[in-house]
């Protein structure tokens, strides 16, 4: 694991661009009960453009801009020995169908806990104008490899 990485921006994700399709596929799966997220005339009626997405979509999003760290052969980062240990998200706006977004992460603390590492993230998610809709503060914690008793080899 690469402590340096701290401290370190990523490019801006290419855009993604949000689809009526994907909100309602994803509030299915969270099992919202949103009629916002599935109705289109109710979306209008609320006053927004296009159906709106539950807060959590924003992880499609942000996971994104993820990977960029996760597959930096410079972070270090062995996938098998990571789990994710925490999200949360700061919205200033709903996502909504027709939002193109883009995502910018910075790894902001590479630190030991233990045996472990813990990397904490911010990702800030834009539409097209540059405007910040939403903000995710992730958390990942990677194992690190068991040292081998003196003498012994690693399977």
């Amino acid at each position: 694991m690469n402590y340096d990485i701290a401290g370190r921006t990523y490019p801006a994700t290419q855009p993604y661009l949000v689809g009526r399709e994907k909100i309602r596929e994803f509030a299915a799966a969270v099992q919202s009960s949103s009629l916002l997220a599935r109705d289109p005339a109710a979306a209008l009626a609320a006053g927004y453009s296009g159906v709106v997405a539950p807060p959590t979509f924003a992880v499609i999003i942000s996971q994104r801009a993820e990977q960029q760290l996760l597959f930096d052969p410079d972070a270090g980062i062995d996938f098998t020995r990571l789990v994710h240990g925490d999200e949360r998200f700061i919205h200033e706006r709903p996502i909504v169908a027709g939002d193109e977004l883009t995502a910018q992460l910075t790894v902001t603390a590479v630190r030991r806990l233990g045996a472990n590492t813990v990397v904490t993230t911010v990702t800030k998610i834009r539409d097209r104008d540059r405007a910040l809709v939403s903000t995710a503060i992730s958390t990942f914690v990677v194992q690190d490899p068991e040292p081998t008793a003196e003498g012994e080899e690693e399977a």
